[in-house]
């Protein structure tokens, strides 16, 4: 082969010489012994109790960003790459990460709100405008879709020129823990584990510095998952796709190695600072012995245990939320301090996000919080300052063997698709975030500002509410849409003139139906101009889909009934309103409508409604406003429940009010939850919304108890005070 030149730089890329990123190799090295001492100025003296050896370097610093439209993100990403960042981490909206183009009608009020609609290879290229691919390093949160996104990503580097090869970067590609925790899912458990598979293989091959799958357990952890359940869940996940690799007969056994050198993980660090720095230790320790004696792995660097992470979000409270800052700093520590487990990348939050969209210099703000530890502090200058520590090292051990412990019962079922499939994995994650919920109730598990020490002063970081977050125009929707359109009827024609996509997807069919590696056939697909909703409707029509177990059903009660307790006191309203009402039991329908897959509040509700007396309706997430309304009409509820968290609540709700309007079910009230800003709030409220709650409203009992309430004022019964 010739050598190949260099192309011309992209309009707006930095000089080739001084390139805008470390390579992943320099950026992520981690020597184990000391390095010597560093080269000084002879003026220069050296403290004698500082240690002689050279500073690591920091680890790969991203945030989180992505909303509205490709362009309004491409701003964005280049001002953050100019404020010191080094790392890409791309945000997508629902309907890309389901799958779906921005005019269905499930994507309707979701377009561009939790991060940026990528329908097509235009889309991408507008994305990444000006910013030289083969010179980043870029993290792209997407599941279902994954493969359809790298494909697209890789087309337009080499549109861009870029050698392939070089590629760095993440697709996060774990379709287990959307079943069980994000919601994301498209297709059932088989075709997408195929599709990863896929995936990999050919990375391994054509893009060998790329990580095909990032095992996510950070969402395990937001959906209630103990440090034990996080690292099991996540490990026996690991051991079901490198199985499925392997078993594949797609790459050859010599190139194992380098499958597993590829896989990477993306965790959660909650506030327990020392208790998630264990748990890092316990994750390296258990990856090191299962690619060893479960794969055969002898080279250790192909064993080594390379994670990012994002700390705690939905763990940040609406309530006081410049404590938020603080938290955000401590969990940052769990993942940095310990040099053998430190992280290899990482995201932070910003304080608001409990509140909505983070603005540009909220963002800064967290950029700026890994900066000051990296540069300003002196944590890369020592060796790991917890060896020999036997507080760490008993914590450690105990992670490690309860850990194994549960990744053995799960290999004893069938492994992680068949727990997925059987709703173990599930029912365990709600009945451990259930008794979470009902450690904060009671006061066991105290949150500063939550449910101790509530008193304060006013806050100037939120005195003008609508200003403290970052709101998405709602008429972006409106323009993706056209611009989507735009797209269809222009794909064949000068400047791209790109083949009819037809022919593309019938071969992308074809290869479903048949076992020829997928990747190919998608790559045809981004050239040819096709749709993301296309992509995945071609696929959809081959594997079908799925619905997750919700593990509501099988949950256990975590709140006693208790005489004189406070559920209690509900479930006697809850039987009283039944009698007054005529009925054997109240009905309650928690619906979810649109794409937000964020199902751990509705869940929770689900089931103490459920341990109140109601009669709970509950089927799970991704439903639009008329199948909402029509199971409530068919089921007969006293009162709807919708939560979202993803933003659209503002056109969701609406429709449903008025669908019910529209049937005559005016005596049925409607609740909302979910990250709803005051303004917002307001607005349901004069719409004809009951009650509107968000992350500040903690107390779920009374929560239902509030619900039952709204039962009989719409119902005109007479408020009902029962005794404590």
């Amino acid at each position: 082969m010739t050598e190949r030149q260099p192309a011309a730089a992209p309009e707006g890329a930095p000089p080739a010489a001084e390139p805008l990123l470390d390579t992943v190799e320099e950026t992520q090295a981690r020597e184990r012994s000391d390095r010597g001492p560093r080269n000084v100025d002879a003026g220069t003296q050296r403290s004698q109790a500082r240690p002689q050896r050279e500073k690591d370097r920091p680890w790969l610093m991203r945030t989180y960003a992505g909303h509205s439209t490709a362009e309004a993100s491409n701003e964005l990403y280049r001002r953050n790459l100019a404020k010191g960042q080094t790392g890409l981490s791309v945000a997508f909206d629902l309907p890309t990460q389901t799958g779906y183009d921005s005019d269905h009608i499930l994507a309707r009020g979701e377009v561009g709100r939790v991060g940026v609609p990528v329908a097509h290879l235009g889309d991408m290229r507008r994305l990444f405008q000006g910013i030289p691919l083969e010179q980043m390093n870029t993290s792209m949160t997407i599941n279902a879709t994954a493969m359809w996104l790298l494909a697209l990503y890789q087309v337009v580097a080499e549109e861009q020129g870029a050698d392939i090869t070089r590629l760095q970067g993440t697709t996060q590609n774990d379709i287990v823990k959307e079943y069980l925790s994000r919601g994301t899912h498209v297709f059932p458990p088989e075709p997408s584990l195929r599709l990863t598979t896929d995936m990999i293989a050919y990375t391994v091959s054509h893009i060998p510095k790329w990580n095909p799958i990032n095992i996510c357990s950070y969402h395990l952890q937001e959906a209630g998952a103990t440090p034990v359940q996080e690292i099991a869940y996540a490990m026996s996940t690991a051991i079901a796709v490198l199985d499925a690799v392997r078993d594949s007969g797609q790459v050859p056994e010599e190139k194992f190695g380098d499958v597993v050198a590829r896989i990477s993980f993306f965790v959660n660090a909650g506030v327990r600072f020392i208790e998630e720095m264990c748990k890092m230790r316990a994750f390296g320790r258990i990856w090191d012995r299962i690619t060893r004696e479960r794969y055969g792995i002898e080279n250790p660097k192909q064993r080594r245990f390379r994670y990012g992470v994002q700390v705690n979000s939905l763990g940040l409270t609406e309530a006081q939320p410049e404590n938020n800052v603080q938290r955000i700093v401590l969990e940052m520590l769990a993942v940095t301090l310990s040099r053998d487990a430190r992280a290899r990348a990482v995201q932070l939050p910003a304080w608001n996000e409990a509140l909505g969209l983070p603005r540009p210099w909220d963002q800064q703000w967290s950029l700026r919080i890994q900066q000051v530890l990296a540069h300003e502090s002196d944590l890369l200058e020592y060796a790991d300052i917890f060896d020999g520590s036997h507080v760490i090292e008993a914590k450690v051990a105990a992670l490690v063997e309860e850990s194994l412990a549960e990744i053995e019962r799960i290999q004893e079922m069938g492994g992680a698709m068949a727990a997925v499939e059987s709703g173990y994995l599930k029912s365990q994650l709600v009945a451990s975030h259930a008794e979470r919920r009902a450690r904060i109730e009671s006061g066991q598990e105290k949150i500063v500002g939550v449910n101790i020490f509530e008193t304060t002063e006013p806050n100037p970081l939120t005195a003008d509410l609508d200003t403290a977050i970052q709101t998405v125009d709602p008429a972006v929707e409106a323009r993706v849409i056209a611009s989507l359109q735009h797209w269809r009827d222009t794909r064949y024609q000068p400047p791209f003139n790109h083949p009819r996509p037809c022919k593309a997807l019938e071969r992308l069919k074809e290869a479903a139906k048949g076992t020829d590696n997928l990747m190919e056939a998608t790559l045809e697909c981004a050239r040819a101009g096709v749709t993301t909703g296309e992509w995945a409707g071609a696929l959809r029509e081959v594997f079908g889909e799925f619905r997750a177990p919700t593990g509501v059903s099988s949950a256990p009660v975590a709140v006693a009934a208790e005489e004189g307790s406070a559920l209690s006191v509900v479930r006697r309203k809850v039987e009283l309103t039944a009698g007054d009402l005529g009925v054997g039991k109240l009905r309650f329908l928690v619906g979810k409508p649109g794409l937000d897959g964020h199902s751990n509040g509705a869940e929770q509700i689900a089931v103490r409604a459920r341990d109140a007396g109601f009669e709970v309706v509950y089927q799970g997430i991704r439903l639009t406003p008329e199948q909402i309304v029509d199971a409530a009409l068919a089921e007969d509820v006293h009162a709807v429940g919708l939560s979202i968290l993803s933003g659209s609540h503002a056109q969701l709700v609406p429709d449903v009010l008025e669908r019910l309007r529209e049937a005559g079910a005016t005596d049925i009230p409607v609740i909302a939850g979910g990250i709803i800003p005051n303004a917002d709030a307001e607005q349901l409220r004069a719409a004809g919304v009951a009650a509107v709650f968000t992350p500040k409203d903690f107390d779920i009992t009374g929560i239902i108890g509030r619900i039952v309430d709204e039962i009989r004022k719409a119902n005109k019964l007479d408020p009902l005070e029962v005794p404590a």
